[in-house]
């Protein structure tokens, strides 16, 4: 891997990450068109070490949601009183439904990192999820807001996020349409997202560094530039999503999806890409 294409995967992560297009297809995607091996250790690693930097940006974004949620739950855990605050429910909430994607992503790494890191997946996935969006957003009713999130929610949002393992789903895209599904308004399906994605990006960085370390990776130099252009990326794409779906529908992103996954498919079967990555 060189300096540019460490940067240009970085820019990916970051613009790719919060978006509903699916970043991990994205970089399988990117990095097969550069000529990487998309199915190598080391490049696995590397696309997943530099979620770092995107997690760091939205935890900066959500500094103040998350003092919140911590400073509530740890007053929770040691006197009863507290337990009252909606904050301490929201932080269990949060905790809760951070689990489906933890226990997947342990039971099924083999498969996500092996069969499953093909661009054909993508293609497909791409595609499906982009049916499920539409779906989502022509049922959305959005008269649940925050404070109407239960157990459940957090349960089935957090379950459908863990669908985002398949390259080409789309976190956001998964946990923001499970939203709609249940009745929430776009923006706290947004926001409640992003909050499950800060331990699931966290735990798969923290996992695959074992890889990275073990392969030795691509570089601890270019490690820390891919992830520190996608914090600067990542930050302020943040910050425009949270406005965009306050105002707008994800259609926009459905079109986007159908017409990469078309393009995707049109490389595949005319042979310029294999399902690993460009053919020399």
């Amino acid at each position: 891997m060189t300096l540019i294409q460490a940067i240009i995967l970085g820019i990916v992560e970051g613009l790719t990450e919060f978006l509903p297009v699916s970043s991990t297809g994205h970089q399988t995607i990117v990095a097969g068109l550069m000529g990487l091996p998309i199915d190598d250790p080391s490049i696995t690693a590397f696309i997943a070490v530099i979620q770092v930097g995107a997690i760091l940006a939205l935890v900066l974004y959500l500094r103040s949601d998350i003092i919140r949620l911590l400073r509530a739950w740890f007053r929770g855990l040691f006197n009863a009183e507290n337990r009252t605050d909606p904050s301490y429910r929201e932080a269990w909430l949060v905790i809760i439904g951070s689990l489906p994607i933890a226990i997947v992503g342990l039971l099924a790494k083999d498969l996500i990192e092996g069969p499953l890191r093909s661009l054909w997946v993508v293609a497909i996935a791409l595609i499906a999820w982009g049916f499920v969006m539409l779906v989502a957003e022509a049922l959305a009713k959005q008269n649940r807001h925050e404070k109407d999130i239960g157990l459940k929610d957090a349960l089935i949002i957090g379950g459908t996020q863990a669908l985002a393992l398949i390259p080409g789903v789309s976190r956001s895209g998964a946990t923001i349409s499970a939203g709609l599904l249940l009745g929430i308004d776009r923006v706290t399906a947004a926001r409640f997202g992003f909050l499950l994605g800060i331990p699931a990006l966290a735990g798969a960085a923290v996992l695959e560094i074992p890889a990275a370390v073990k392969t030795g990776g691509v570089g601890i130099g270019l490690t820390l530039v891919g992830t520190a252009v996608s914090f600067v990326v990542a930050y302020v794409t943040v910050a425009w999503m949270l406005r965009f779906v306050g105002r707008h529908s994800i259609r926009v992103f459905v079109w986007y999806r159908f017409a990469l996954a078309a393009v995707l498919i049109v490389m595949l079967t005319t042979g310029f890409m294999t399902a690993t990555g460009v053919r020399t």
